[in-house]
């Protein structure tokens, strides 16, 4: 900047003083031409060559006039250039500021970095063996994973098993609480029958209590006889009455094995059963007297000897207390009995009257 300030002051003396001279030797040239005075050849000679030196001084000047015009041309861009580049190197002294300031955040943030990597790899030191341990840890469960799978596959295919066997216990179980609930409806009838049963059975407890009483009471008469044990009897010419010898029960003492009666010890409704056994070709049976009155007569004919002939009867009787009840052999038949008791007579009371 110095240098062209003073090339411009040159250029602006030197351009005063061709002006000074030039306007000078225009005035020596108009005296030369005003007085024609003869000069010495010398004087003429210097006079030429001052001539012909100013046209060539005054282009010098031209050209650097033109050489300052384009160095203040260059110098004003220059100007504008250092100005442009003085704001960016503002702009570039902030920013560089706050780069520092960055930087030193970030050296601080890099101790603090360095502080945790250092804690970091102590810690992956750490891990790195915590790693190691749990692959080993992995190869002894990678052996029990394969175990477990191959139970998984086990029990995978027993829980569709039994998923299958839980479809139709739940098809059952659907149909038994159907049936359930269908038992409980019959149940609940079933229980209010039960409710009105036990109250019948109470009535009839107390029932069955009153006629046991009553039952105690009353005589009890049941008798159970065969005939004989001599064999044959008959056929006689008369109608005799048939004692039946052998007594295997005689509650009541109603029957007399002496005369082959039945007396009724109370007033009430018998029954009496008899059976007659025949041996021997020919007729045999039995009359059933009510006192004296003959109120059944039954008959049986045998064709051969030796051939088993045989018929049962019974009878429902009411008898007065008193009244008695014997069998008769009609005369002309007869009747077979021994130790096997094929002909018999018994009865009982059934209720008093």
């Amino acid at each position: 900047m110095r240098v062209v300030a003073g090339l411009l002051l040159l250029l602006l003396g030197l351009c005063g003083s061709g002006a000074q001279g030039e306007a000078g030797g225009l005035g020596e040239v108009a005296e030369i031409n005003q007085n024609p005075d003869p000069k010495h050849p010398a004087e003429e000679s210097t006079q030429q060559s001052t001539k012909q030196t100013y046209p060539d001084v005054w282009t010098e000047l031209r050209a650097l006039r033109d050489m300052v015009v384009e160095q203040q041309v260059h110098m004003e861009l220059l100007q504008r250039e250092n100005s442009v580049q003085a704001t960016e190197l503002v702009s570039l002294e902030s920013r560089l500021t706050s780069s520092e300031s960055k930087t030193r955040d970030l050296e601080k943030e890099n101790a603090d970095l360095q502080t945790r990597l250092s804690s970091s790899e102590s810690e992956l030191l750490i891990s790195k063996s915590r790693i190691d341990q749990l692959e080993r840890e992995n190869t002894v469960q990678a052996t029990e994973l394969t175990s477990l799978g191959s139970r998984l596959t086990a029990t995978e295919s027993k829980t569709s098993d039994l998923e299958k066997e839980n479809a139709d216990l739940q098809t059952r179980l659907s149909s038994s609480e159907s049936r359930i609930d269908q038992l409980e409806t019959e149940n609940a009838a079933l229980q209010t029958r039960l409710n009105s049963s036990e109250s019948e059975l109470l009535i009839s407890k107390s029932r069955i209590d009153q006629l046991e009483r009553e039952n105690a009471e009353k005589p009890k008469v049941a008798f159970y006889t065969a005939l004989t044990d001599a064999g044959r009897l008959g056929p006689y010419n008369t109608d005799i009455t048939l004692k039946y010898s052998k007594v295997f029960t005689n509650t009541g003492k109603a029957y007399n094995p002496s005369t082959g009666f039945f007396t009724a010890p109370v007033k009430g409704v018998y029954w009496f059963q008899f059976t007659v056994f025949s041996f021997y070709a020919g007729y045999t049976g039995v009359q059933v007297f009510k006192n004296n009155q003959r109120i059944m007569y039954n008959s049986e004919k045998s064709s051969e000897n030796y051939v088993h002939e045989y018929f049962t009867n019974s009878l429902v009787l009411e008898l007065t207390a008193g009244d008695e009840i014997h069998l008769v052999l009609p005369s002309g038949l007869s009747i077979h009995d021994n130790i096997n008791n094929y002909s018999t007579f018994s009865g009982s009371l059934l209720f008093t009257l």
